[in-house]
């Protein structure tokens, strides 16, 4: 294709431009989430850690390991509490991006939907890092964390990633507008955790609870990243990734468009 002869010479195209800035603000971002604080990996590794830890202990006393059809109790946990902390971390860290990047909207090329999707794309990194790190350490302690098919698990994980981002796109918007919002999602991730099938199975919900309870797409991302880890674990009634991706592809395409009709008002703030 010929050079346009009316565009300066050397000129970057609108490609080129966007992915400068994604890569300025992702190297910006990793420095700061990783070298800021001295303690940074350390809790990064150790708050999943003693999580796991206390919910062991708490099953000495409730016996939750009989309740895994297929499944030994704590890989089951595991998987579950990083695909959620993949979602959850996805929507709060992007909730705070347009806020926490507001000066670099004085540059022309910079956009508020820049920084939301470079932190989710770094938590992804780091999370999946962390899961590695989990699976290995699970190996050399003699548990069956290693996946049974790998590419469903993979899938499973790469569907909870952009779930995140989705949530994280439409929070990012809502929460700098109304501020109040932001503090209402912060306080509902904890009954989120619970209500999710993280730290025990919802099949043991009455039938009537569990049809409002599959409402919410991230139970359905985790049996099957749990699925995708042990191949005969019986998955909750009613999982379905269909329903999981048009959950999924509507929060994307919400938060998308509110960024472009609010775009003027967030760079205001």
């Amino acid at each position: 294709m010929a050079d346009n002869p009316t565009a300066p010479r050397g000129a970057r195209t609108p490609w080129q431009v966007t992915r400068s800035v994604w890569y300025a603000m992702f190297m910006r971002e990793a420095i700061s989430r990783t070298m800021s604080d001295r303690m940074g990996w350390f809790w990064m590794i150790f708050e999943p850690v003693a999580f796991i830890g206390i919910m062991v202990g708490i099953r000495s006393f409730v016996s939750g390991d009989r309740l895994i059809v297929n499944a030994p109790f704590i890989p089951w946990m595991i998987a579950g509490l990083m695909g959620f902390s993949l979602a959850r971390e996805g929507m709060l860290r992007g909730m705070g991006a347009v806020e926490a990047n507001g000066a670099l909207f004085a540059y022309r090329q910079v956009q508020p939907v820049d920084p939301v999707l470079v932190r989710n794309f770094l938590e992804g990194m780091l999370r999946s890092l962390v899961f590695l790190i989990f699976i290995g350490g699970g190996v050399l302690l003699g548990l069956e964390i290693y996946p049974d098919n790998a590419l469903r698990a993979l899938y499973a994980w790469f569907s909870l990633w952009c779930l995140g981002l989705g949530a994280g796109l439409v929070t990012s918007v809502a929460a700098t507008l109304v501020p109040e919002l932001g503090k209402l999602v912060r306080m509902l991730s904890l009954p989120l955790l619970i209500i999710s099938g993280v730290i025990f199975p919802l099949n043991q919900m009455p039938h009537w609870l569990l049809e409002y309870l599959m409402l919410n797409p991230i139970p359905h991302g985790l049996e099957t990243l749990r699925l995708g880890f042990f191949e005969n674990y019986k998955t909750i009634h009613g999982t379905s990734m269909l329903y999981f991706w048009m959950v999924t592809l509507t929060l994307n395409a919400l938060g998308l468009l509110m960024h472009l009709r609010f775009v003027d008002r967030l760079k205001a703030k």
